[in-house]
C-alpha cells in the first residue's frame, strides 16, 4: 500500500491458501494489523483486500500474512537507471519507486546504475515503473533474467574519455598562466581567447551539468549536477561582466577546469566503478554460448544455449567448458570448477557424477545429460544472488541517505551565506562570488554515495570469485561482528559419510586378512557401511575373495561362506546369541564407543562353535579443513561451539578433536532455534549447517551461513552459501567481511571528513575554486579505489 494513495485500499497475491479456515486466518492476520479497518480474502482469485483508515506500509501486511502461515506473492524487478550522479540522485530515484502502488520495497544502488523493487504482484507493471523514474529526469530500463550480468558488462555512464579530453585541451591554455605566476612569468591570455576557450566547455562540454541540475530542480530537488552548474555559471558570468566593463582580472579559468576536473572525476571513477562489477563479468564470461547436443540418431548438432532443453545429451570436448549443469553419462575427466566453487584442484568425474555450467573439462571427452539449462541453472543464480547483494543496502547506508536527503539544501543555503557575508562585509563582491563558488563545488556527495556500494560490490565480488557467496548486503555487514559460531556436525565439520575408522583382529590375528573377510562378506551390499568397508579395503590394495551363500540375517548382520569358513558379521547382539566371547576386545570396544563409534564383529563358526576374529569401528570422520576452520575462528575471538542431533559420545569425540569452546548434543532439529537464540547473551551469532533439520537455526540465526553441497532448503534459509563443502570458508566469510565492514567505515569517515573540512576553507575564503574542483573530483576517485583494494583479498590458508 503506497504512502500516497489517496484511498488506503490495496490487494495483496496470496499463496499457500487451500481452504476456508485458511481464508479465515489470512483475514484475521491482517485485521490485526494497526490501521486496517477491513480485510477480505477471495480464496478463488488467492487475493485478500485491504481498506485501512490510513495507508499501512505493505511491509506490515506482508508479515502479518507470513505470521500466519502464508506468503505474499512478490516479484522482483530490476531496472537500470542512467543519469544518476550522486546519492541525491540515488535517494530520489529510490523515493519515487517506494511511492508507487504495490511497492514493498525499492533499493538503488549508484554504484551499479541498478534499481532493485519488490512488489506484492503476480504480474508487476514494469512500464508503469520506468514512466515514474523518467518522470523523476533519469532514464530507466528493465533487466531481464536472461541478461544477468549486462549492467556489468555494458560501458559505464561517463566512461567515454573524448570529452574529457577536449575539456582538459580548452581548459589547459586558462590554467598554465596561474602556474606560471608562480615563478614570475605572465602568460595571461587576452580577455576574448580566454572567453572564446571557456564558453565551449561551460556550455557543450558542460551541458550534462545543466541538464540533470534542471531535471533535479523540476523534481523539487537538488544534486551534485546543480551545485557545479550554479558554481561555475557564477564565475562564468562574474568573468563575462568583468570583461565587458574593462575588470583586469578575469576567472574564466575557475569554470573551465572545475568543468575539466568534474569531468575527469567521474571518467575516473567510471572506470573504477567498472572495476568492482569484474566478478559479475568474469562470472557472466564462464557461459558458453552454444552446446553441442547428440541427436538419437548419434549426430552431433551446435545449438545456441537458449535451444538445449533438459534431458538433452550435451558433448563436451577437453580443453571446453561445460555449456550445462547436468549429470556425466559416458566419459571420464578432471574438471576445473575453481572460478565456481573456487576449489584450485580439479576435480575428478566419472559416469554418475554431477557437473556444473562453465567449469572447464581438462582431458577427457565428457557425454552430459542436461539437467538444468537457463535461467534456473547453478551459474546463472550464482550471478542473480551476487548481483542481489551488490543492489542491496546496508543498515550503514541509512545514516548516508539521511545526511544525503538535506545534503544540497544544506549546501546551497551555506554558499548564500558566504556570498552575503563576504560580500556585505568587505564590499568584496568580486571575491565574495568566487568563495560562494569554492563552497558549491566543494561539496559533492558522490562521495557519501559510493562509500559503502563500492565496498559492498568489491567485497561481494571478491567472496563470490572464492566460493561464498553472501545473499545480502546486511549479512555481510552482520557478520563482521560475529561473537558466536554455532556448528552442525554432520556433514558441516564431518564428512556425512561413514568411513572405516579401526579394524581390530583379536591379539595374533592379521588386519588386512581380516578387511578381506569382512569385505567379501560385503561385495554385494548397498548399505553406507558395507560402502565404507569396500572403500578401506580397496585403498589397502586388498582382493577380497568370492562369498558363496550370502544371506541378510534381519536385525542382526550378513552371513556368508568364504574360501569354505562359515562367517558372520553384525552386532554385539548376535554375537551373544551365536555364544561368542567378546572378552578380547571388550576394553577396545568401550573406547570406540565412548567415541561415538558404531562397532561391528566378525565371527567365524567351526563344528558348531563360533569364535571372535575381531571388529570393525566406523565413523563419520571429520574434514581435513574442520580442524583450522575452528582455530581460525577462536584466534578471531569468536566462540565456537557445536549443535548436534547425535548421542554425546559422538559429539563429544568431535568438540574434543577440535577444541570446539562447547558442545549441545542430542538436540533435536527444532531446538536448535531456541539453542541459537539462547546464544545471543554472547553477542551475534552464526549458524553454519547444510541440512533441511539445520533450516530453523539458520534462519533464527544473526547470519546463517550454509554449505553449497547441502539442501536447497538450508541454502535459502541462509545469508551467506558456501560453494564448498569446505569449513574454513566460514573463517573465510568472518574475514572478508571484517575488511569490507573495514573499508566501508573507512570510505565514509574520509568521505564525511573531506567535507566537514572542504566546505569550512570555501567559506572562509581559504580554498580556491580550482582547487575545490581538483578535491572534489580527487574524493569520489579514492574512495571507489579504496573500495578496490578488497580485491587482492585471499583466502587465509
Amino acid at each position: 500500500m503506497s504512502a500516497s494513495n489517496a484511498t488506503a485500499v490495496c490487494s495483496l497475491p496470496i499463496e499457500g491458501m487451500s481452504c476456508a479456515s485458511c481464508v479465515t486466518r489470512v483475514e484475521k492476520a491482517l485485521a490485526a494489523v494497526p490501521g486496517v479497518r477491513q480485510a477480505s480474502v477471495n480464496l478463488a482469485t488467492e487475493a485478500a483486500s485491504v481498506q485501512a483508515e490510513a495507508p499501512v506500509p505493505l511491509q506490515a501486511l506482508r508479515a502479518a500474512v507470513q505470521r500466519a502461515g502464508y506468503r505474499v506473492s512478490e516479484q522482483v524487478v530490476r531496472l537500470r537507471v542512467e543519469g544518476m550522479t550522486c546519492a541525491s540522485c540515488s535517494a530520489r530515484v529510490e523515493r519515487v519507486l517506494s511511492r508507487q502502488p504495490g511497492v514493498i520495497s525499492a533499493s538503488v544502488n549508484l554504484a551499479t546504475e541498478q534499481a532493485e523493487v519488490v512488489l506484492a504482484a503476480r504480474e508487476p507493471d514494469v512500464a508503469a515503473l520506468v514512466a515514474v523514474v523518467e518522470r523523476a529526469g533519469y532514464k530507466a530500463f528493465p533487466v531481464q533474467e536472461d541478461d544477468a550480468g549486462a549492467a556489468a558488462r555494458r560501458p559505464a555512464a561517463g566512461a567515454d574519455a573524448r570529452p574529457v579530453i577536449a575539456a582538459l585541451a580548452l581548459a589547459l591554455p586558462l590554467a598554465l598562466p596561474m602556474v606560471g605566476l608562480l615563478w614570475g612569468a605572465h602568460w595571461m591570455l587576452p580577455g576574448w581567447l580566454q572567453w572564446l576557450l571557456a564558453t565551449p566547455v561551460q556550455f557543450v562540454l558542460g551541458a550534462r551539468f545543466y541538464r540533470a541540475g534542471w531535471k533535479a530542480l523540476r523534481a523539487g530537488s537538488g544534486n551534485m549536477d546543480l551545485l557545479v552548474a550554479l558554481g561555475t555559471s557564477a564565475a562564468y558570468g562574474l568573468s563575462v561582466y568583468l570583461l565587458l566593463t574593462g575588470g583586469m582580472h578575469l576567472y574564466f579559468e575557475a569554470s573551465a577546469v572545475v568543468i575539466a576536473l568534474v569531468l575527469l572525476g567521474k571518467w575516473l571513477e567510471a572506470r573504477s566503478k567498472r572495476q568492482t562489477t569484474a566478478a559479475i563479468r568474469a562470472l557472466q564470461a564462464l557461459r558458453p554460448e552454444s552446446a553441442r547436443v547428440r541427436r538419437e540418431d548419434g549426430s552431433e548438432q551446435e545449438l545456441p544455449l537458449a535451444q538445449v532443453r533438459s534431458g538433452d545429451l550435451v558433448v563436451v570436448r577437453p580443453g571446453e567448458r561445460i555449456a550445462v549443469d547436468g549429470e556425466i553419462v559416458e566419459g571420464a575427466s578432471q574438471v576445473d570448477e575453481s572460478l565456481i566453487t573456487g576449489e584450485s584442484l580439479p576435480v575428478a568425474k566419472q559416469p554418475g557424477d554431477r557437473v556444473t555450467g562453465g567449469a572447464v573439462n581438462a582431458e577427457g571427452r565428457l557425454l552430459v545429460r542436461a539437467t538444468t539449462v537457463g535461467a534456473e541453472s547453478t551459474l546463472a543464480r550464482i550471478v542473480r544472488l551476487v548481483e542481489s547483494a551488490q543492489a542491496a543496502k546496508a543498515p550503514i547506508q541509512r545514516l548516508v541517505d539521511r545526511v544525503s536527503a538535506v545534503f544540497v539544501p544544506v549546501v546551497l543555503g551555506l554558499s548564500l551565506l558566504t556570498l552575503l557575508g563576504w560580500g556585505l562585509v568587505t564590499q568584496d563582491w568580486e571575491r565574495a562570488i568566487l568563495n560562494a563558488v569554492a563552497v558549491l563545488v566543494i561539496a559533492c556527495p558522490c562521495a557519501l554515495g559510493l562509500a559503502t556500494p563500492a565496498a559492498l560490490m568489491a567485497g561481494t565480488g571478491v567472496a563470490a570469485r572464492h566460493g561464498i557467496l553472501i545473499k545480502d548486503a546486511e549479512a555481510l555487514e552482520v557478520a563482521h561482528a560475529l561473537a558466536v559460531v554455532a556448528f552442525d556436525k554432520t556433514g558441516t565439520l564431518t564428512q556425512g559419510r561413514p568411513d572405516l575408522l579401526a579394524c581390530e583382529p583379536v591379539p595374533g590375528g592379521d588386519a588386512d586378512a581380516l578387511l578381506a573377510l569382512a569385505a567379501a562378506l560385503q561385495a554385494h551390499s548397498e548399505h553406507p557401511l558395507a560402502h565404507a568397508v569396500q572403500v578401506a579395503a580397496a585403498q589397502r590394495g586388498l582382493r577380497p575373495a568370492e562369498a558363496a551363500g550370502l544371506r541378510a540375517v534381519a536385525g542382526r548382520g550378513m552371513e556368508a561362506r568364504v574360501d569354505g569358513r562359515e562367517l558372520r558379521l553384525g552386532s554385539a547382539r548376535w554375537m551373544s546369541e551365536l555364544g561368542v566371547d567378546l572378552a578380547p576386545l571388550a576394553a577396545r570396544q568401550q573406547q570406540l564407543q565412548d567415541e561415538g563409534r558404531t562397532v561391528s564383529w566378525l565371527a567365524e563358526v567351526r563344528d558348531g562353535r563360533a569364535r571372535l576374529l575381531g571388529l570393525l569401528a566406523f565413523g563419520d570422520a571429520l574434514k581435513p579443513s574442520a580442524g583450522r576452520a575452528v582455530e581460525r575462528l577462536r584466534a578471531m575471538g569468536v566462540w565456537t561451539v557445536l549443535v548436534s542431533g547425535d548421542n554425546a559420545g559422538s559429539a563429544g569425540a568431535v568438540g574434543r578433536a577440535l577444541s570446539l569452546d562447547d558442545v549441545r548434543a542430542e538436540v533435536l532439529p527444532q531446538d536448535k532455534a531456541s539453542i541459537v537464540a539462547g546464544l545471543r547473551a554472547r553477542g551475534r551469532v552464526g549458524m553454519v549447517g547444510d541440512g533441511i533439520n539445520d533450516a530453523p537455526a539458520l534462519a533464527a540465526a544473526d547470519v546463517g551461513i550454509a554449505m553449497g553441497t547441502g539442501t536447497d532448503v538450508a541454502m535459502h534459509a541462509a545469508g551467506v552459501t558456501l560453494m564448498r563443502g569446505d569449513p574454513a570458508l566460514v573463517a573465510d566469510a568472518v574475514d572478508i567481511s571484517r575488511r569490507t565492514y573495514s573499508k566501508i567505515r573507512q570510505n565514509l569517515f574520509w568521505a564525511f571528513v573531506y567535507n566537514l573540512v572542504g566546505l569550512p576553507l570555501a567559506a572562509f575564503g581559504l580554498l580556491d575554486p580550482v582547487i575545490a574542483g581538483a578535491a572534489m573530483a580527487f574524493s569520489s576517485v579514492s574512495v571507489v579505489a579504496n573500495a578496490l583494494t578488497l580485491r587482492r583479498w585471499r583466502p587465509g590458508r
